[in-house]
């Protein structure tokens, strides 16, 4: 197992990595697009097929994957980093999907790059969310992450333009922010639906959104 955490069937973890020494990982939007494409293919009980990883999400959505072997509840990529919402859906499937994920885009990233070695940073790292407040607040953290792009002491200083900032998080689209808003594109078969708490069925995720970046005595705490 890659972390001292053994995850729980039914748990839900935030999971995320860096790049080696804090470098880049995510260099141009065929990185990014690559990445979401990976996210879909290897959450399958099938090996990924090498010679469907350079396909979009709209070529590869109709490909028989087999089972799902987590259940992927949101994400956000970041330039150095990224973090991953997941359930365990069965024993041992947040591992399997972590090495299936990781290994394919440092092989393709290695390629690219004309480059070799590790590209991340040692094992993925592993919270769980072992409670409904933590859950609540980990989809915020996980999606407000892009704010540091432009503002990069905003939890510590508060937003200095929120319109700015809101403008920014919905031209972000590297996240699943766009599907917790309910906005139809493809990225959504990322998602695994139905897997979050059913009170997430009248969770109003945009004035929470708002609240985060409103109040600066609550940014304080959005940190890991």
């Amino acid at each position: 197992m890659p972390t001292k955490i053994t995850p729980e069937v039914g748990g839900f973890y935030h999971v995320y990595n860096r790049g080696v020494e804090k470098r880049d990982v995510f260099l141009n939007n065929s990185n990014q697009q690559r990445f979401l494409t990976l996210l879909y293919l290897c959450n399958s009980t099938h090996p990924v097929d090498l010679k469907l990883q350079g396909l979009t999400l709209e070529e590869v959505q109709n490909n028989d994957r087999g089972s799902q072997i987590t259940g992927i509840c949101g994400y956000c990529l970041m330039p150095n980093h990224f973090h991953i919402l997941l359930n365990e859906k069965r024993a041992g499937g947040i591992s399997t999907f972590m090495q299936k994920l990781t290994t394919a885009y440092t092989m393709y990233f290695n390629k690219k790059n004309d480059r070799v070695g590790a590209l991340f940073q040692g094992t993925y790292k592993l919270k769980h969310a072992d409670n409904d407040d933590y859950l609540k607040y980990l989809i915020s953290y996980i999606h407000l992450n892009p704010i540091k792009l432009i503002d990069p002491h905003w939890k510590e200083d508060g937003i200095q333009n929120l319109a700015k900032a809101k403008q920014f998080l919905e031209s972000y689209q590297y996240s699943s922010y766009h599907d917790f808003l309910g906005t139809p594109r493809i990225e959504k078969i990322i998602l695994t639906s139905n897997l979050l708490p059913e009170y997430f069925n009248s969770y109003d995720f945009e004035r929470t959104t708002d609240d985060w970046l409103t109040f600066k005595d609550a940014l304080q705490g959005l940190t890991l």
